[in-house]
């Protein structure tokens, strides 16, 4: 199984495109689309182009999101949601599936815990993946926690590769307990209920 995740902004927009693999999982890609100016259409024209560029490389079968939440900040809530509009657009346009999780839901399947901080979540995307960093900006980050968040989700009927397998809750106790000795929030160990 082969899909993104979008962390909807209009001034950086991350994506990520994970693969459930046998025994795994991968990033395919990801990054940050930044966009500039005064004027909200432009913007939102350059996030759409993006976006495009990203998709007709990766050729994903589905797309996962985060749900805009309500947020005191009005400003940042429209942007957030101006910016959702143009994913679900191009979603449409490419016939893909799109499925939302929520803040916590995407922080549980990745964390262990639906409160957990985004330092803890940037180090749990960086082990999952093996990646030699915690990718930068924290958008990035966002977009491929979104990412593992569908794949988990997902489970084995998702993917011919067994991605349910990578992050589900058969395996949830081992991925967390690479990640407590050294991840912050997790050095007690593994929480219960993580993946789901």
């Amino acid at each position: 199984m082969r899909g993104p995740g979008v962390g909807p902004g209009r001034g950086r927009g991350g994506w990520a495109v994970v693969e459930g693999r046998a025994g795994g999982v991968a990033a395919a890609g990801y990054g940050t689309i930044h966009t500039d100016g005064e004027q909200v259409a432009p913007r939102l024209a350059a996030l759409a182009a993006g976006l495009r560029q990203v998709l007709a490389t990766h050729r994903p079968e589905e797309l996962a999101i985060e749900r805009v939440f309500f947020n005191a900040n009005v400003r940042t809530a429209m942007t957030v949601g101006q910016a959702s509009g143009v994913v679900l657009l191009l979603a449409a346009e490419h016939g893909l599936e799109v499925t939302a999780y929520t803040p916590p839901q995407i922080k549980l399947a990745v964390s262990g815990t639906g409160s957990a901080p985004k330092e803890q979540v940037g180090y749990m995307v960086k082990a999952l993946l093996g990646l030699a960093a915690v990718p930068t900006p924290a958008d990035t980050a966002d977009a491929l926690a979104v990412a593992l968040c569908h794949l988990n989700h997902a489970g084995p009927a998702g993917s011919s590769a067994g991605a349910g397998g990578a992050l589900g809750a058969a395996s949830a106790a081992d991925w967390l307990a690479r990640a407590a000795p050294t991840s912050p929030g997790l050095r007690g160990g593994p929480a219960r209920g993580a993946g789901r």
